[in-house]
């Protein structure tokens, strides 16, 4: 399947559109993959285009089941994503104590309420945090926005025993990691 009738219905100029609130009857299933390194795979190939992931990222959802959705006023297109959608490739101090994140597809977000941090695991078994950007969909951290705020973080005992290592933006607590208690007494950094 051709991409030029599903982005037909998409300004690419345009906000991002109300994908929520939209739900053609038409749906089908396209040989699209997000891979675990943030790469757009179409048939086979990884898209070359930045402005053309960042369109179809703007019409991407998750719905309740777990699926992920390209979605546009005439049709849904069921893809795959092998982890998160979307990677964290930029964190920069806002100046007031609180973070911006910045995805690989150009969405921008203060770290907050709303954009909060918390730990999953990926398909390999490691525990990264994660933060939703929108329409059901998260970015992960990339390694070195990871580790650059490992660098900065501080450590906060748990209420059930043990420790996590994290920060404070927007006054909200976002974890990076678990400390064993081992790497406490220690003093090293690694989380899990």
């Amino acid at each position: 399947m051709t991409l030029e009738p599903l982005l037909a219905h998409i300004d690419p100029e345009g906000e991002i559109p109300p994908v929520a609130s939209w739900h053609p009857e038409h749906q089908g299933e396209m040989d699209l993959v997000i891979a675990a390194d943030g790469r757009w795979i179409h048939e086979g190939v990884a898209i070359a285009r930045p402005r053309l992931v960042r369109l179809l990222s703007t019409i991407l959802r998750r719905e309740a089941d777990g699926g992920y959705w390209l979605v546009t006023p005439a049709e849904k297109q069921r893809i795959r994503v092998e982890d998160r959608p979307f990677l964290v490739v930029g964190a920069e101090p806002d100046g007031a104590g609180g973070w911006w994140l910045t995805t690989n597809v150009g969405d921008r977000l203060g770290l907050d309420g709303q954009h909060a941090l918390s730990l999953s695991e990926t398909p390999r078994g490691e525990t990264v945090p994660e933060v939703p950007v929108r329409f059901g969909l998260a970015a992960r951290l990339g390694r070195n926005v990871y580790y650059r705020l490992v660098e900065l973080a501080e450590t906060r005992d748990l209420p059930g025993g043990g420790a996590e290592l994290g920060l404070v933006s927007a006054g909200v607590w976002h974890p990076l990691g678990r400390l064993e208690e081992s790497e406490r007494l220690d003093g090293g950094a690694a989380c899990s």
